[in-house]
């Protein structure tokens, strides 16, 4: 078919239906798997929450109750124990001075939520399937394998997590490859939960925020931080005298809060309501109330980075190794070992957290931090596993038994945590920790980059698609967050001053940087930089160059 046919395709007279166009590509019924279902999905939608229909007002309390859920799943991301050691190093050595990156890290956060919200609700598909459909079978699995990749990263360090809170928690009586152990049965007792109804397990994450902000509000109460300067560090966006610790701090803070599998995440998440995609009010509707939704889960996931923050900042800020010895000698604490008797700054992460914590305000505040991060890895550690299945269901068109996938996808990503929790001591986790949130770092624009393309064609989105405002600044942004990202990689991989691996490492990025480049060639063609349209596939028209089989299984009954 000829680009012109396939033009002309497009401007038939079709049948509308509460004013959305409903030909063959419309996006509003999603296309069908092209594997046959033999039985229904069950990764969380076992049951739709129904949306009140009889609610006439401009807002509806009722209406966004109806929605809540989805937008706090997707904020537990911003609260997992990897943020939540950035938060706390940024405290300590850079005291109030980065809560601005922070801020601005977390309102790009919710843009790019917002876009991954709108994909999922105006297609019914998330991201991962719809990438299935739109890219060849290489690049395909390449983008599946990256994401994955992203997945088994976040999870190391969730579990650990895990890990050392309940090593905390058990004064050293639990090691580490036994809280790793711990973690990986609870994990699956509470994803099986929501057969006992969506909602239930909605509540039990919200129940694990709220114990998270129980826990970080009374450390903040307790060290009582100077509020004017947290305002100024939040709004004032400068960093007096700040160096080079001080800026690779401030990357790792975006690298940190913008995760890759969070955007498949909450993609997905969002087919959890009931919504009739074919009738343009309640998508318009459905997309209102998740951003509302997801602003309320981000604001308040962000006090509770902001907590962490400042408990370090107003008590940690410029500490040295020696200070925190003698305090730890004097309260008789038996973790005076961790910091060396020498003048240099403190670091922590967040087991040395616990510890000055306790040898600065006594065991209960030790017990109450490690409830925190006991609460804050659970949860991430659920989502992640969400997030796994969701990827490999979606790429790899998987149908399987729900064991059978849950057991597949948490093998994949605890096997490696396993391994480190058994050959790796609960003190020196903290270059892994950098290792890792490196890895994540890497696989960011596989996220981003499909997500801007897919939500900027009128072949999927129909009327959502983005304008060019949304076009344009969510390129720039996209941009910015790579940028920042790919920085704070090269700094991590100069500091190992190792040639043999710098000559593999840029091996790696000719390829790494390859497949980039193809992605972001597609992206731009789909945001309509129409001189980049060239060759066999790109020859079609720009907002259907990227549909690959979906002639067949978007026709939307009439």
């Amino acid at each position: 078919m000829t680009a012109e046919q396939e033009g002309d395709l497009l401007e038939e007279d079709s049948p509308e239906e509460n004013g959305v166009q409903t030909n063959q590509y419309s996006s509003i019924s999603p296309p069908s798997s092209p594997v046959a279902q033999d039985e229904p999905f069950s990764t969380y939608f076992e049951d739709k929450v129904v949306i009140p229909g009889n609610v006439s007002q401009v807002f509806s309390f009722r209406k966004l109750w109806a929605f809540t859920g989805p937008g706090f799943l997707m904020s537990i991301a911003y609260l997992d124990p990897g943020n939540i050691e950035s938060d706390l190093q940024s405290g300590a050595k850079a005291g109030f001075k980065l809560l601005w990156i922070l801020l601005g890290a977390t309102v790009i956060g919710l843009l790019l939520q917002r876009l991954a919200a709108r994909l999922g609700v105006v297609t019914g598909m998330h991201l991962a399937e719809v990438c299935n459909r739109q890219y060849p079978t290489v690049p395909r699995v390449m983008l599946w394998l990256m994401v994955e990749l992203a997945i088994i990263g976040s999870d190391m360090q969730e579990v650990i997590g895990c890990a050392i809170a309940l090593n905390l928690l058990s004064m050293g009586s639990i090691p580490l490859w036994a809280g790793v152990l711990i973690t990986i049965t609870d994990t699956f007792v509470f994803l099986f939960l929501d057969k006992y109804g969506l909602r239930k397990l909605e509540a039990l994450f919200g129940f694990l925020i709220t114990v998270m902000a129980l826990s970080f509000g009374y450390e903040y109460v307790l060290v009582k931080p100077n509020q004017a300067e947290l305002l100024k560090g939040m709004f004032v966006p400068y960093c007096a005298d700040c160096g080079p610790v001080q800026l690779e701090q401030a990357v790792g803070i975006v690298g940190a809060v913008i995760m890759p599998h969070n955007i498949y995440l909450h993609s997905a998440l969002v087919k959890s309501r009931d919504i009739d995609r074919k009738n343009k009010n309640e998508v318009k509707e459905a997309n209102k109330y998740y951003f509302i939704e997801s602003t309320v889960a981000l604001f308040i996931s962000f006090l509770i980075n902001v907590f962490v923050v400042a408990i370090f900042a107003q008590a940690f800020f410029n500490r040295t190794n020696i200070e925190m010895n003698s305090q730890c000698n004097a309260t008789g604490s038996p973790h005076a070992h961790l910091f060396p008797l020498n003048n240099d700054t403190l670091e922590v992460d967040i087991y040395k957290g616990g510890v000055v914590l306790g040898c600065f305000f006594g065991p209960a505040a030790l017990y109450i931090w490690a409830l925190g991060i006991l609460a804050a890895g659970q949860s991430s550690t659920m989502t992640g596993t969400y997030s796994g299945q969701f990827v490999m269901e979606g790429f790899l068109n998987l149908r399987w038994s729900r064991f059978a996938r849950v057991l597949l996808t948490r093998s994949i990503a605890i096997t490696p945590t396993l391994l480190v929790a058994i050959f790796q001591d609960v003190e020196h986790l903290t270059g892994m920790n950098d290792f890792l949130n490196v890895l994540q770092s890497m696989q960011l624009p596989f996220a981003l980059i499909p997500i801007l393309t897919f939500t900027s064609l009128t072949s999927i989105m129909n009327d959502f698609a983005n304008g060019m405002v949304w076009k344009i600044s969510g390129g720039i942004v996209i941009l910015v967050v790579c940028a920042i990202n790919m920085y704070f990689v090269v700094v991590y991989v100069t500091a190992l001053n190792s040639v043999l691996f710098y000559v593999f490492a840029a091996l790696l990025s000719v390829a790494y940087l390859s497949f980039i480049g193809y992605l972001v060639w597609h992206c731009l063609v789909a945001l309509g930089v129409s001189c980049l349209d060239f060759g066999s596939r790109m020859s079609r028209h720009t907002d259907i160059y990227l549909l690959t089989d979906m002639d067949s299984d978007t026709l939307v009954e009439s």
